[in-house]
């Protein structure tokens, strides 16, 4: 099929109307007809009217109508500077975890840590513990998921970036047993956070097609994997190691005074790109 690059745009956001904002339909358009052209996205905004070959366009504007995000379409997200493996049954990389994964850097540097060891819970796609990995490269890191299907992913990103993480089947809820004993200077964890009553207003991107197991938890106790992480990161944290977290930004409050509450000390809350409090870091000291 021959169109013109802005015939392609045109198309695919008359298939996705509705589902996003104008701008919105744009830039994701964009994006997705240069993922299928193979071209960079701005020959799209610098020559619309040019013609081209494009093979597979109805197949990709009919996922994106049925709210497939783009990222399980085209198979890989940039995280960090380094492009990402991630499909159904592991959650997108966000842009704010990357400020998690660079405020973690700070701490190690800050505290002088030349070798951290580091502990990334709920690894999912392992986006943060590669990342810290490839910018520690004198790091130890080591990732903790119960998802089958997100292991996987992780190990293939590990691999094909070519980092040594230690990647390991275990509960965050159950007190990742299979570490025991081990110890670490920095705990990290993006866990499931959003309570189940917020899914109906969220973006069916998301709740369609998103792992409910790496998102949601029961309004009943939003907190829980933050509690347990916690406490598990009591008996692993090294005298003055860091845990950080990123968390809900209407939880923000709550998340520190728990972790008050479990002893951590000089608890900093950080807003994001967005000016939203989305993270979290303390301190374990003996008493």
């Amino acid at each position: 099929m021959r169109l013109r690059r802005r015939e392609i745009i045109a198309y695919i956001c008359d298939r996705i109307e509705g589902l996003y904002s104008a701008e919105e339909a744009r830039t994701l358009a964009r994006m997705a007809a240069a993922e299928l052209s193979g071209e960079n996205v701005m020959r799209y905004l610098i020559e619309p009217n040019e013609e081209i070959e494009i093979e597979g366009l109805e197949s990709l504007a009919e996922d994106l109508a049925a709210g497939r995000p783009i990222q399980y379409i085209v198979g890989h997200t940039e995280f960090c500077g380094e492009e990402f493996t991630v499909r159904e049954g592991v959650l997108i990389p966000r842009p704010e975890t990357e400020e998690l994964v660079m405020w973690a850097v700070e701490k190690a540097r800050m505290a002088g840590l030349t070798e951290p060891r580091i502990l990334d819970v709920c690894t999912g796609s392992g986006c943060i513990a590669i990342a810290l990995k490839r910018l520690i490269s004198t790091a130890s890191v080591t990732a903790i998921d119960l998802s089958d299907e997100a292991l996987a992913v992780a190990r293939e990103n590990r691999d094909r970036i070519g980092v040594e993480v230690e990647i390991i089947k275990d509960d965050a809820l159950k007190g990742m047993t299979s570490i025991e004993g081990e110890s670490f200077d920095i705990v990290v964890s993006n866990p499931p956070y959003i309570p189940l009553s917020e899914r109906e207003a969220m973006h069916i991107n998301v709740t369609r097609h998103e792992p409910h197991i790496a998102l949601f938890v029961d309004d009943s106790d939003p907190l829980i994997f933050y509690r347990e992480i916690a406490r598990s990161a009591r008996r692993m944290l090294r005298e003055g190691g860091y845990l950080l977290f990123e968390i809900h930004e209407r939880l923000a409050d709550a998340t520190a005074e728990m972790l008050r509450g479990e002893g951590y000390q000089d608890i900093e809350l950080r807003r994001d790109f967005r000016q939203k409090p989305r993270m979290i870091c303390c301190q374990h000291r003996k008493e």
